[in-house]
């Protein structure tokens, strides 16, 4: 379809008489003999308005509005809403900011041009670690740890606030950023100015530098996760520029049985789109399964996008998005402007049953989901829950190199700690935390628990942790609280916490125990991630699972159970208690949910969001426009980007040596961990010079505003094997056959020294997991100028590129091993300036080896822009430097 003439617009009003323009979608998609997948109605809408002010061509409003299946993949511009920020990731950025700020006065320009012309929302909610856990007051001795710690960090937070006008702060303690957003910061649909036309009523499209932020797909709004390199970028006023390989339907039919959860959906759906291959695509749901499903049930499978490789994965709105906005406490007004845009604009879908035009359609009949975990290291490793106990025991005796624990053939004796003891059960993460429907079925479970006399063994630690304060206040309504707090889950706080690796210490003498005798320990969590190394050094297994299997799993003290045969315990009387036996009845999960869902509810919980608590007043903050850098925080230290070599892309780069060889889906978690930091490494060692106790080493999260402290635990992952010295866990390297291995760190030093370029090679799916901009920052301050893959993750390998770091693929069918590359050789990359700019293969010449073609990974000719500059920040040096 081509466009001949200027997008249309269309009016309408509200109840009260209120009258508002918008662009006209119907008009615009008039010509089309079959329906545009709604996503990309969105999208449309956001290219018109760009069109109508002169800042998109027509023809980039036709390409979307007149996509079918099998079109080249779109790249298109799109203006931002909203940013929006976890402190994990906010930090890096707002720093970023600060030490613009010191380089445009160094450039002789002036430092406040340097500030979000966004709105931009910072929730803290990746710090709370779960110091204490199982007692009455875990939630206030843990905020307490929680300020002590970041006391550095939060005064900058605060400092910011103050400096830059567009940003709020949300103080720790009151949630988890995508709950917070789905519940309260969502408008979904706002008005907005129009360059040379006035105020438009429009959907948000918003990004956030968390990898979740598709959650809110769940109401319908289009958002995604970005690096912190290209949350920076938008921040600063610029479009954003997204590829979309394909849009993939799932066609969603039949309702949920009785016993299983929204969680045991994803799970099967993050399974089954990993098979199907999503990666950077949008996967949009359909059909008439969507009416059984509650908008926080949408958002549980919105939220796990990144895990099956999308992304969004996108609900259109409907009936379920008003009903939940009401409900929400969102103002009567903004609800009624919402429908009546949706409505008027085509956005609205009445009949799920109505089909648009797919790359692909994907079946999933709900009827036949069944219990699921996922594990031990990756959320699409599904298991049936009658699977889950030869599941482990199979991965038990696998050897290493093969993906299983290498531990002796030999069937665990008796109970206490043991292989496949559980060590962690946390009922965490917003993924799961934001439904109240499976949170009301672990409370009733427990509840059945209790009143059967089971309970949890002593060496468990067992943890809630809502993603907002609604979930303690409807349980304890609910009389739920005492139960799970009667078999330890007390709220330990409002935060990420295990999820991101946060799960703090075990009891006294467990850890110690399970190192000792080379245990394989095991967590259960009700998170969206389980990477290896991630929840726990003692956890070498991890499974997610819905917030009621957690409990009962927690019961049970150990995975290798059939729940559905075995026995949880015993009660009072003597009795096997099954899990069949304590499981709660839908129709009373049913009769709590209707309670749950009450405005005031909502207006009560966000009624105090950005004002904080008694610490978060009293903590003292500079103030002024530019901040003022202590250098001997270990905490906070002014960035190095703007100060360092940042040199412009070359048209060969020679000599290069591999400092890490990969296999498949190496995560974010491998190059930047995040969890627990051991006092062994490296990083850990720089802290102790530094004076730093091991008590206050705090997470790897929390250190991400020290880049010496970074650079030392990039690829130092405890779990991480190189290829390149594959008898050694954890980030260690050799550069020859024939020498020791060293820790990559040190093996980057001695190449930069020489100035030598430092690569990467790995295999598929290459920076899957977080969106953490230090996982390219990282390998940057070690030398790394490209990374060599089968296939790379969306976000990571925008921030590659954010980095200046090329990301190169291998021809189809080929990779390291079909090439008999060793990572020994060195290696010269041809042909680099007509790579970026026209596409051209990239030669690659290996000594002792050959020569092949590579392919540069690019989207867009911002991306090229990028590169050619050397990264974003020596691009922003090159603006500064013109402006002064």
């Amino acid at each position: 379809m081509a466009l001949s003439h200027m997008p249309q617009l269309c009016r309408f009003e509200t109840p009260g008489g209120g009258a508002h323009r918008a662009v006209d979608l119907g008009a615009l998609l008039a010509g089309r003999e079959s329906g545009l997948p709604a996503c990309l109605k969105v999208v449309a809408e956001n290219v018109a308005r760009q069109v109508l002010a002169g800042q998109a061509p027509p023809e980039a409003l036709a390409e979307v509005a007149g996509w079918r299946p099998g079109a080249p993949p779109l790249s298109v511009a799109l203006q931002v809403s909203r940013l929006v920020l976890p402190d994990s990731s906010g930090l890096p950025l707002l720093m970023d900011l600060a030490a613009a700020r010191d380089a445009a006065a160094a450039a002789g320009a002036d430092p406040e041009q340097i500030a979000p012309l966004l709105p931009v929302a910072l929730v803290v909610d990746h710090s709370l670690i779960v110091d204490r856990a199982g007692h009455p007051n875990a939630q206030a001795h843990n905020l307490h740890e929680e300020y002590r710690r970041n006391a550095e960090r939060y005064a900058f937070f605060k400092w910011a606030q103050g400096a830059f006008d567009t940003l709020k702060v949300v103080p720790p303690g009151a949630g988890i950023i995508h709950q917070v957003h789905l519940e309260s910061l969502a408008r979904l649909v706002d008005e907005v100015e129009v360059p040379g036309h006035g105020r438009f009523a429009a959907p948000e499209f918003v990004l956030g530098c968390d990898s979740h932020t598709p959650m809110v797909g769940g109401l319908g709004l289009l958002a995604w996760g970005v690096g912190g390199i290209e949350g920076e970028a938008a921040a600063l006023g610029q479009r954003h520029v997204v590829r979309i390989p394909r849009v993939v339907g799932v066609r969603l039919s039949g309702r949920l049985p009785a016993g299983t959860t929204t969680t045991d959906a994803v799970l099967t759906l993050t399974e089954r789109l990993r098979q199907v291959g999503v990666t950077g695509d949008f996967v949009e749901f359909f059909g008439q399964g969507l009416a059984g499903l509650t908008v926080p049930e949408r958002a549980t499978i919105a939220n796990m996008a990144p895990e099956y490789g999308a992304t969004i994965g996108y609900f259109p709105i409907d009936a379920r998005s008003i009903e939940y906005l009401r409900q929400s406490g969102r103002a009567s007004a903004h609800v009624a402007f919402v429908e009546a845009y949706a409505r008027a604009t085509g956005l609205y879908v009445a009949d799920h049953a109505q089909e648009s035009e797919y790359s692909e359609v994907v079946e999933v009949d709900l009827s036949t989901i069944s219990p699921s975990l996922a594990g031990p290291r990756r959320p699409q490793d599904r298991i049936d829950l009658r699977q889950v106990k030869p599941s482990f025991r199979a991965a038990l005796t696998r050897p290493v190199t093969e993906g299983g624990f290498g531990r002796p053939d030999e069937e665990p004796q008796g109970g206490g700690l043991r292989d496949g003891a559980i060590l962690i059960a946390a009922i965490t993460s917003c993924t799961n935390t934001s439904n109240p429907a499976v949170m009301l079925g672990a409370g009733l479970l427990a509840r059945n628990a209790v009143a059967h006399g089971l309970s949890v063994p002593a060496w468990m630690k067992t943890s809630l942790a809502p993603g907002s304060r609604l979930v303690g206040d409807y349980l304890a309504r609910a009389s739920l609280m005492g139960p799970l707090e009667a078999l330890g889950f007390h709220v330990v706080g409002h935060g990420c916490t295990t999820c991101s690796g946060k799960s703090g210490p075990l009891a006294p003498g467990v850890a110690e125990e399970v190192e000792a005798r080379g245990l394989v320990g095991v967590a259960v969590l009700s998170g969206n991630r389980n990477f290896e190394g991630r929840i726990h050094p003692q956890c070498r297994a991890a499974y997610l699972a819905s917030p009621p299997l957690v409990v009962a799993f927690a019961l049970a003290g150990r995975i290798d159970i059939d729940l559905e045969t075995e026995p949880l315990g015993q009660a009072a009387d003597g009795r096997p208690v099954y899990l069949r036996d304590i499981w709660p009845a839908e129709r009373e999960i049913a009769a709590l949910l209707r309670d749950t869902q009450q405005p005031e509810r909502f207006l009560a919980c966000y009624a105090t969001l950005f004002d904080g608590q008694e610490l978060w007043q009293r903590l003292a903050a500079p103030k002024g426009a530019r901040f003022a850098w202590d250098e001997s925080s270990t905490y906070v230290r002014r960035p190095p980007f703007f100060e360092m070599e940042n040199p412009a892309l070359p048209d060969v780069l020679e000599g290069a040596r591999v400092l890490v060889r990969a296999g498949d889906s190496l995560t974010t978690d491998h190059i930047t961990p995040s969890g627990q930091i051991s006092e062994a490494s490296l990083a850990g060692r720089y802290l102790l010079e530094r004076g730093v106790a091991p008590k206050d080493f705090n997470a790897v999260t929390q250190r991400r505003g020290n880049h010496e402290f970074m650079a030392r635990i990039t690829f130092d992952n405890p779990r991480f094997r190189n290829l390149l010295a594959p008898e050694c866990e954890g980030g260690m390297t050799r550069l020859s056959p024939e020498e020791a291995p060293r820790s990559i760190y040190e093996a980057a030093t001695v190449l930069r020294a020489e100035g030598t370029p430092a690569i990467v090679i790995a295999g598929c799916d290459y920076g899957m997991g977080s969106s953490r901009d230090w996982a390219a920052k990282g390998p940057k301050l070690l030398g790394v100028r490209a990374v060599l893959a089968e296939g790379f993750e969306r976000i990571h390998r925008a921030n590659l590129i954010g980095m200046g770091i090329l990301p190169l693929t291998f021809a189809p069918g080929e990779n390291a091993g079909a090439l008999g590359l060793t990572g020994f050789e060195r290696f010269t990359f041809r042909g680099l300036h007509a790579a970026v700019g026209q596409g051209a293969p990239v030669v690659v010449e290996v000594d002792g080896v050959g020569r092949f073609e590579a392919h540069v990974d690019i989207a867009n000719e911002a991306e090229r822009a990028l590169l050619r500059a050397g990264g974003i920040f020596a691009q922003m040096m090159k603006r500064l430097e013109a402006a002064a």
